[in-house]
């Protein structure tokens, strides 16, 4: 029910180095049995050198293991590095497909110009993407709600000290088999949100996918837990009253009425490819949907008169996600009754559906990688 792409990669330029200590069949198999978030990784990994001098080169899998890093390695100094999430997801028939990679490489040479790195072309970024997923095809694990997360990264790895652009970089892809993000499973989550911590400012790099947005993010998701919430929800830095995004997922809101309110692309917040995608499918279900500064203020009163019915968070972690309790340090409010929505389900429904291969791809989103 997928279709072919026909966008050109750059798999067969990729050196296949395979690694002469793989995983035991039994250890890897009893790692997709219950695979936790990020904690397991693939045999191989995908790897691309650049220097200004030379440009992108030496295209190759090799076997996963630690970095050699020098001390003045420039990325541990001025923090220049993107990366990217995708997953691989393993269809009924056997085969591997991603969702919208093409969409994921143009962010990330966004993110590239943005941090003054090197682009890497669309064509490598699939050809890693590919090359990296035939090789460690195994891993990838089959049932519901499982996939290969991939983790495309690129790095400054010249070694000195001095504020300027690296003249050196590396990209990698790492894989490791997941189940569900939340350890609870698809489940209502609660949001702590921030009113003295701010995640990006006008200008800035909230529009990248970079480490150091996701840095600024921890120590208000340490106070979200502390109070009972498993996520935290950032507002704007300019006016402190517009809701922007999650520490790692963009935010819906669906009124009663059956509207639905996002937050629009400020270049403070992560354009997600995931939230685009649901924009579509909420359009093609005949949503009005409203890309718009999204007050709190309005969110409190909606959720308080009834007017807002559902809130979701949405990421390539954890797809779709529920929002029951929206709370901070003057207001404690229940969405709805608390638990998942007639839309979130349905959106996120039809999404997985797409990108397991069992629902038609209408847009053409799915691309096979074997």
């Amino acid at each position: 029910m997928s279709t072919l792409s026909t966008t050109t990669s750059a798999a067969h330029l990729f050196d296949i180095r395979r690694s002469d200590t793989p995983r035991p069949a039994a250890e890897r198999e009893a790692a997709l049995a219950a695979p936790k978030f990020g904690t397991v990784f693939t045999d191989h990994m995908a790897r691309v050198t650049w220097s200004q001098a030379t440009g992108w080169q030496d295209r190759r899998v090799e076997k996963y293991g630690p970095l050699l890093l020098d001390p003045a390695c420039a990325v541990l100094h001025y923090a220049q590095e993107i990366f990217e999430g995708m997953k691989a997801y393993r269809h009924a028939d056997g085969s591997v497909w991603t969702f919208r990679p093409q969409a994921n490489a143009a962010r990330f040479a966004a993110s590239a110009r943005r941090l003054a790195l090197p682009e890497l072309s669309e064509a490598d970024f699939l050809g890693a993407i590919e090359a990296l997923v035939a090789t460690d095809l195994p891993w990838v694990p089959s049932g519901e709600e499982k996939s290969l997360y991939l983790r495309p990264f690129m790095y400054a790895s010249e070694s000195f000290l001095g504020v300027r652009p690296s003249l050196e970089a590396e990209f990698l892809v790492i894989a490791s088999p997941v189940g569900p993000y939340f350890a609870g499973g698809v489940k209502p989550v609660s949001i702590w949100v921030a009113q003295d911590f701010h995640r990006a400012g006008p200008g800035g790099t909230g529009g990248a996918k970079c480490g150091g947005n996701y840095a600024a993010s921890l120590l208000p998701q340490q106070e979200a837990y502390a109070q009972g919430c498993e996520q935290v929800c950032f507002l704007d830095a300019a006016t402190n009253s517009v809701l922007e995004e999650l520490g790692g997922m963009n935010v819906f809101v669906v009124h009663a009425d059956g509207r639905v309110s996002t937050p629009e692309l400020s270049g403070t917040i992560l354009e997600g490819v995931t939230r685009s995608s649901i924009i579509q499918l909420l359009t093609d279900a005949g949503h009005e949907v409203d890309e718009r500064p999204l007050p709190l203020a309005e969110l409190r009163a909606g959720l308080a008169d009834g007017s807002v019915a559902e809130v979701f968070a949405c990421g390539t972690a954890a797809v779709v996600t529920p929002i029951g309790r929206l709370a901070s340090g003057d207001f404690d409010l229940t969405v709805g009754d608390g638990q998942a929505g007639a839309v979130t389900s349905r959106v996120r429904a039809e999404l997985t559906d797409i990108q397991y291969g069992r629902a038609t791809d209408r847009h053409g989103w799915m691309h096979r990688l074997a």
